[in-house]
């Protein structure tokens, strides 16, 4: 049974929500740049990834596996980073983000690329929609 659950600010103030899965909340980074989804494990004052009994870990990872065929099907993602870093957000949550050799921070960490400055809100509404509709989310 999970706990009370609360998304930390930054997480709702930087994402769009685009439902849950079993054991995460997944949300879709607002940069138009990336394709770059969020899972937050719906568990109240988890920090990292090593804080997960064994059994949400798998599933955590499944759900990581998941998004990440997603992105190379649907956004045809040529590589995938997985990062878990939580140094601005303590709330662990993990970053699953679909890369390109052209985009904005290849071959660097999407951190590099600076901030996202004139997103574009139809892009990240459309990518919004393509996964919820992937992941069998109501739309």
């Amino acid at each position: 049974m999970m706990m009370a659950f609360t998304l930390h600010e930054k997480l709702a103030a930087d994402c769009e929500s685009l439902g849950d899965l079993d054991l995460c909340t997944v949300l879709l980074m607002r940069d138009d740049r990336f394709p770059w989804v969020i899972l937050v494990p719906r568990i109240d004052a988890l920090r990292d990834f090593h804080n997960l009994p064994r059994e949400q870990a798998l599933v955590l990872f499944d759900e990581i596996d998941r998004l990440s065929q997603i992105l190379v099907d649907d956004f045809k993602a040529e590589k995938i980073n997985v990062a878990a870093l939580g140094n601005q957000v303590p709330q662990l949550h993990v970053h699953v983000i679909g890369r390109y050799a052209r985009d904005a921070a290849w071959p660097g960490p999407v951190w590099n690329a600076g901030v996202a400055e004139d997103v574009d809100p139809t892009v990240v509404s459309r990518g919004a929609e393509v996964l919820r509709r992937a992941l069998g989310f109501s739309i």
